[in-house]
């Protein structure tokens, strides 16, 4: 398990981290978020002992990253894909990383397969794209077969099977028991792989829960129907519309839209009207808008617009937590 408990980073004038406390637990892919500038890559870097906090303290089973004797057995890490010198090849890179840490040199070639390299084992790393630097730094995290893994946009420059092939790692991590801390900005990918989600701006904890909860949360109760006979849905209808706080909207392919009610109660209802149902749903916002909402007020940097509309928030320079 991870630990932060009033994890606090300051540079200067400027509080990048400010008391920051969760646990990021086994067992779970836990998506880390936040607008560029909230602090994830600082809080990072003090998780692995590269920054040191000016409060608080982060541990690794509950100990700090610098006590680890074996680091890359303890916990497999990627925070800059292309933090690789480029005249040496993946697999001599991999290597040194295996004899520093203890680590039988055959597992660099267990890992170059894993995550599809074997073939450019030998090629001197600057020569890789953007998506094959960022399954070496994979490689790399997963050298020492850790229990945990702390990993910063790891599918950044991967094709679509290549972001398939992330999302089915992590989670198969995950499913062994391990502890998985993940940071992504693609939303999409975020919704479909994380189980629980720590959501930070300004260097402030905003929300740490399940992914279920946080969409919960960001969801009205709302469902959508579709009742096939025009008389059945008339009466449907009337039923619902009778209750506080509830409205309906027709489609002209007789779908209902219920806001104020979701769908289990819609089902009973029909139930117990013997009103046939062709299609019940709940309707719940995306990660990414619920995401938005929660952190408006959070963004620093902009474009266009006031600022306040999150549908403009854009990602300007690199987020690093660092003035």
């Amino acid at each position: 398990m991870i630990t932060l408990e009033g994890l606090t980073k300051r540079y200067g004038g400027t509080l990048a981290v400010d008391e920051l406390t969760f646990d990021v637990q086994a067992g779970r892919v836990t998506g880390f978020l936040g607008p560029n500038g909230a602090g994830k890559s600082t809080t990072m870097r003090m998780i692995l002992g590269l920054d040191h906090p000016t409060r608080g303290r982060a541990l690794i089973a509950g100990r700090p990253y610098a006590a680890l004797r074996r680091p890359l057995c303890a916990v497999g890490a990627m925070l800059d894909a292309r933090a690789v010198h480029p005249a040496r090849s993946g697999r001599t890179h991999l290597v040194a990383q295996a004899r520093a840490n203890g680590i039988p040199v055959r597992r660099v070639d267990e890992v170059l397969e894993a995550v599809g390299l074997a073939k450019a084992a030998r090629r001197p790393a600057g020569t890789y794209s953007l998506g094959m630097s960022g399954r070496l730094g994979v490689a790399g995290a997963l050298l020492g077969d850790p229990p945990v893994l702390v990993l910063d946009e790891p599918v950044n420059g991967l094709d679509p099977d290549g972001v398939r092939w992330i999302r089915r790692l992590v989670r198969d991590q995950a499913a062994e028991g391990r502890t998985v801390f993940l940071s992504s900005h693609l939303m999409s990918e975020m919704q479909l792989t994380a189980d629980h989600l720590v959501v930070i701006g300004r260097g402030r904890l905003l929300s740490d829960t399940s992914m279920t909860e946080f969409l919960a949360a960001a969801s009205p109760a709302s469902a959508r129907a579709v009742v096939p006979d025009p008389e059945e849905r008339a009466a449907l209808v009337r039923r619902l519309v009778t209750a506080d706080g509830v409205s309906v909207e027709t489609s002209a392919s007789g779908e209902l839209t219920v806001e104020g009610r979701t769908a289990a109660e819609i089902g009973d209802l029909a139930h117990h009207c013997r009103i046939r149902l062709h299609r019940l749903s709940d309707v719940r916002v995306s990660l990414e808008q619920a995401y938005m909402d929660l952190t408006a007020r959070s963004v620093e940097y902009t474009t266009g617009g006031s600022g306040t509309d999150t549908t403009t928030a854009a990602a300007v320079p690199n987020e690093g937590g660092r003035p």
